[in-house]
């Protein structure tokens, strides 16, 4: 996994009512971890490393 579309989760986030500056705050910070932690479970299910 490379990353999320920002702009479908900035317009998810105005959906729900979230301002604007706190998802442009904290959208990339969630992004990071999910997608090290997407990449690490794709990793040990595909037998890469192992930790």
């Amino acid at each position: 996994m490379i990353g999320w579309d920002m702009s479908v989760a900035l317009a998810l986030g105005d959906a729900l009512g979230v301002p604007p500056l706190a998802m442009a705050e904290l959208l990339p910070v969630i992004e990071a971890v999910m997608v090290a932690k997407f990449n690490e479970q794709m990793d040990h299910s595909h037998g890469g490393k192992t930790g």
